[in-house]
């Protein structure tokens, strides 16, 4: 039976980063790429942790075995490494209506991913729809970056309900930044 919940064990953080080292870009073929999407980043475990002490990932468990991920990740994860510091610097001169993107109560969807005999059972929105369970009371918007060479990730982001509000470039990828809107109202910080 599978259960959408927050991580909760040391070993749910190991998990996740198994499945992260399995479809990361580099660690599937170019077809798998195309047709299945991947995941641009390495987690590990001790910056899992880090980030799960401000705020726990969603998770989806067959089991004990976690099958999908998404990870919650909060501006204030910038300081951990210099990955998380390097996108959110890039995110500093993006605005969302009319106003900079900092001037919301928002956080960031570090990664989400699903092992592959998983995909296509609804997990993606499942895990986001606990993400706006447990923190649509805190912020104004989830907020992600995609590669524009990830049209499967667009793909599944868009049918949740995320707009595209910028493209930027770094030394990685080109990143469309996307937002899921949980308020009508803005909140200024």
């Amino acid at each position: 039976m599978l259960v959408t919940t927050l991580v909760s064990t040391p070993n749910e953080l190991q998990q996740i980063h198994e499945l992260n080292q399995l479809n990361l870009r580099q660690n599937v073929s170019a077809e798998e790429r195309q047709q299945e999407g991947f995941v641009s980043w390495l987690y590990n475990v001790e910056l899992l942790e880090q980030m799960h002490q401000l705020a726990p990932s969603v998770i989806v468990k067959d089991g004990n075995d976690v099958v999908g991920y998404a990870l919650a990740t909060l501006p204030e994860a910038r300081v951990f490494h210099h990955d998380l510091e390097e996108m959110f610097q890039g995110l500093e001169a993006v605005n969302y209506k009319g106003l900079p993107l900092f001037s919301y109560r928002f956080y960031c969807m570090g990664q989400i991913c699903v092992a592959k005999e998983y995909r296509g059972q609804g997990l993606v929105n499942s895990m986001y729809q606990k993400h706006r369970q447990v923190y649509s009371p805190q912020y104004d918007f989830l907020l992600t970056e995609i590669s524009t060479r990830n049209p499967r990730s667009q793909k599944a982001h868009e049918k949740v309900g995320f707009q595209t509000i910028h493209t930027r470039m770094d030394a990685m990828d080109e990143w469309n930044v996307v937002v899921w809107e949980w308020r009508e109202e803005r909140r200024i910080s």
